[in-house]
């Protein structure tokens, strides 16, 4: 996931301007007032500003959540969270890590939503040997050729959202498709799985179409579908470009006539943006928040009870990575240098998420299922499965179960 705008979903949290202030200088922001001995040092590394700052802080948000339901305690120590602001930016991404791991000496490093700047977190991971919790950043790589057996990501990878779409497709009578997105790897690696599981359940792929990243400017682009007729357009955009192309779509007379579908992150927080342009869009998501499960009402209930706001899918990978760093704390009862016993913990979670209980693959990716949800005047409602415990691939990755 690598571009989003701020949407409907946007939130005032208490502190929010302390929280920034910290984040900007990456000063230590304490939870737990009165640690009894030593506490657990945790590096939250997230874009706290610029194009990306809303994500950031919705998983900071889910974080401190998880974190406040077990009285900020991890494994009956104390925690301390240390945030930074890595604003989205990879050439500082090996340096933002750094403060964290060698010069704060964090336990464990919750980061990050950028996959570029994940690309350099990786790095600091593989030579630290620090543990790390991915709430976001989908690229691929990560739980594949890149895979570390002290990393774990709570979220996705790019492959799956697009591999969700193809047979969903195929069952619902599209088989001629036209695929569209940025040129850049998020778009790339999404484009993998759909087309791999589309032509596999029998789809045609008539054309991929490419925008040069971030340009909105999409008129030729849309001309060239109308020509084409195919029986559906798939789209990954997000944030301000989704809400862009959606706009241009309805536009150009096509709404309503080649239906449009995308991974969730198309209408992810843009609704209120585009108001009836989106009616009848069609996605494929790990989350729904219709869900009616009564884990993800309550968290909804929760969520906005403390933030004043509604949670998103970014707000649930926050919260999960929380979860998840709990689940490992306990086992190895506070010892994050009981490092062997604290990764079998985190290999064999099953996590209790608002979007459904999901585990680990060998790789360290979430086995989950994907729904699928259509645009019914402000909300994404819930219609359906896309796919059930769907897992990443892994190709290429070495690292052995257990």
């Amino acid at each position: 996931m690598n571009h989003h705008t701020p949407g409907r979903r946007t939130f005032l949290v208490q502190g929010a301007s302390l929280i920034s202030g910290l984040a900007a200088s990456g000063a230590a922001l304490p939870i737990a007032a009165r640690a009894q001995g030593t506490k657990l040092k945790v590096g939250v590394m997230l874009p706290f500003t610029g194009t990306f700052a809303q994500i950031g802080t919705n998983v900071a948000n889910g974080l401190r959540m998880a974190l406040q339901e077990q009285s900020n305690k991890l494994g009956g120590r104390d925690v301390e969270l240390i945030t930074l602001d890595d604003q989205a930016d990879p050439s500082k991404g090996i340096e933002n890590a750094n403060k964290l791991v060698q010069r704060e000496k964090v336990d464990a490093l919750i980061g990050t939503v950028h996959s570029g700047v994940q690309m350099a977190v990786q790095k600091v991971a593989r030579d630290s040997g620090v543990l790390n919790i991915i709430p976001n950043a989908g690229l691929n790589a990560a739980t594949r050729s890149l895979c570390l057996p002290n990393v774990f990501r709570t979220s996705f990878s790019n492959w799956q959202p697009g591999a969700a779409l193809g047979s969903a497709l195929v069952s619902r009578g599209f088989k001629r498709a036209v695929w569209i997105t940025w040129k850049y790897a998020a778009g790339d690696e999404t484009f993998e799985g759909f087309q791999e599981s589309f032509e596999k359940a029998g789809g045609t792929l008539i054309k991929s179409i490419g925008v040069p990243f971030p340009s909105v400017e999409f008129q030729a682009q849309i001309s060239e579908i109308a020509a084409l007729k195919p029986d559906v357009v798939v789209a990954y955009f997000s944030g301000g470009g989704a809400a862009k192309f959606i706009s241009d779509y309805a536009a150009a007379g096509l709404r309503g006539k080649i239906p449009l579908w995308g991974p969730g992150f198309l209408t992810e927080g843009v609704l209120e943006a585009v108001g009836s342009d989106a009616e009848g869009i069609m996605t494929t998501l790990h989350y729904s928040d219709g869900l009616d499960i009564p884990r993800n009402r309550q968290f909804r209930l929760d969520y906005a009870k403390l933030y004043k706001s509604q949670p998103d899918v970014y707000s649930v990978h926050g919260y999960d990575a929380g979860q998840l760093l709990l689940q490992g704390a306990k086992a190895v009862n506070g010892d994050f240098s009981n490092k062997p016993a604290l990764y079998k913990a985190l290999e064999s979670a099953v996590i209790d998420s608002p979007r459904g209980r999901f585990s680990m693959s060998k790789a360290h990716n979430p086995v989950q299922d994907f729904y699928l949800n259509q645009v019914v005047g402000k909300e994404n409602r819930l219609v359906g499965v896309a796919a059930k415990a769907l897992a990443d691939p892994a190709t290429g990755c070495k690292l052995s179960a257990g």
